[in-house]
């Protein structure tokens, strides 16, 4: 792998300023949707899902998805930041923020930084350190996985609370329409003289 030239690292950058970072992204967000759906604030260049290897169920996604310039980057954060936006999936709103390097698989080394790796000694005083790491990284991926489990149980009751109130409005409409069409509003209205519009 060849080193990175202060021109190519530049560009990188520029890149990460017109790039957002879309999260809690539902499962049946592909990139056409995510592509249609920002089309109001600009010209999306480019969607790249992020894989999450550590949950293997329905659960939101994210991705960075580069606009055409940084403006355009800017607007899709604060609009996203203003408004509830949905995309495929009631009842999971959007979140977006600006992007960072360390959010970027392919990300180019910085040019002058060399990153060395060694294999530890257990009598070396970082493998405590290092092995503290390790614990601390088992306890924030069972941490996420069980807020995950309870956003994705808040999310159903949701959903289903929803789908009830959708459910008795259509009943509701159902009932009027039938009581409209059948005559008996009209019926009800000379009986206690009440005049009733069509409109």
């Amino acid at each position: 792998m060849g080193s990175t030239t202060e021109a190519e690292y530049a560009a990188f950058l520029e890149k990460v300023k017109r790039t957002v970072y879309l999260d809690n992204l539902s499962p049946q967000v592909t990139e056409p949707v995510i592509r249609t759906a920002l089309d109001q604030f600009g010209n999306v260049k480019n969607v790249q899902f992020i894989p999450n290897y550590t949950e293997f169920r329905n659960i939101p996604h994210c991705a960075l998805v580069e606009m055409e310039n940084s403006k355009q980057a800017k607007d899709v954060v604060t609009s996203l930041h203003e408004f509830p936006f949905m995309m495929s999936g009631m009842p999971r709103p959007v979140r977006a923020r600006a992007a960072e390097v360390e959010m970027f698989d392919d990300r180019p080394a910085k040019p002058g930084q060399r990153i060395q790796f060694r294999w530890l000694d257990p009598n070396d005083p970082d493998f405590e350190v290092a092995q503290r790491l390790k614990r601390l990284a088992r306890k924030h991926a069972a941490e996420a996985s069980f807020v995950l489990k309870e956003q994705l149980e808040q999310e159903e009751q949701l959903a289903n609370q929803q789908e009830e109130t959708l459910k008795q409005n259509y009943k509701k409409y159902e009932t009027l329409e039938g009581i409209m069409s059948d005559g008996t509003a009209y019926r009800l209205g000379r009986r206690y003289d009440v005049r009733i519009h069509d409109d």
